[in-house]
């Protein structure tokens, strides 16, 4: 599996094939194998015909207008209305539809259907319950948007696994040699 999904929903892991947006901006989705691959791996469906260029930059626009969304949501403010534009338009546009087969639920999509699938999510998201759960990573090299259901809501960061490890790792290593710097005086 290439991509993590930890951010509590796929609309906010669709985020994340923007990494460190910030600093370096390492783009995931290269090529519309790479976006096949994400919707395959998200779950969210289980085939996807072949996409092609032009649904590769339709996806980026969708996921850009959703973090513009995410942001502006998140910081109080009023929603661009070219990104609810694009999301919303993206939205509208008739989602797979899942089948009961033998072996359970199969959901095979075209790369727009599978897109629809995301912007709803995203439409949900934004207009739900979860929108005061909604956190940005503690570490200041990730730029993933989480929801923090925790007790307490105390999730410092997108998952322990990576940018946790890492903040703490960094932060004991900055203790140590604190420590010894007055010690060599």
């Amino acid at each position: 599996m290439d991509h993590a999904f930890v951010c509590g929903n796929p609309a906010l892991d669709f985020l994340v094939t923007l990494r460190a947006r910030r600093t370096a901006r390492l783009e995931v989705l290269t090529s519309p194998d790479r976006l096949v691959a994400w919707y395959l791996e998200s779950g969210l469906v289980d085939a996807v015909s072949a996409c092609q260029e032009f649904d590769l930059r339709q996806a980026v626009a969708v996921r850009e207008a959703i973090y513009e969304l995410v942001s502006a949501r998140r910081a109080g403010e009023d929603y661009d209305e070219t990104a609810l534009a694009v999301v919303n338009g993206a939205a509208r546009v008739p989602a797979a539809t899942p089948q009961l087969t033998a072996a359970g639920r199969w959901t095979e999509a075209t790369a727009v259907e599978a897109l629809s699938l995301v912007a709803r999510l995203a439409v949900e998201l934004l207009s739900g319950p979860d929108v005061p759960l909604l956190k940005e990573c503690g570490n200041p090299e990730c730029t993933r948007v989480y929801i923090d259901r925790s007790r307490g809501m105390r999730r410092q960061w997108c998952g322990m696994e990576a940018c946790g490890n890492r903040v703490k790792a960094a932060a004991y290593r900055a203790r140590k040699k604190q420590a010894r710097v007055p010690a060599a005086q």
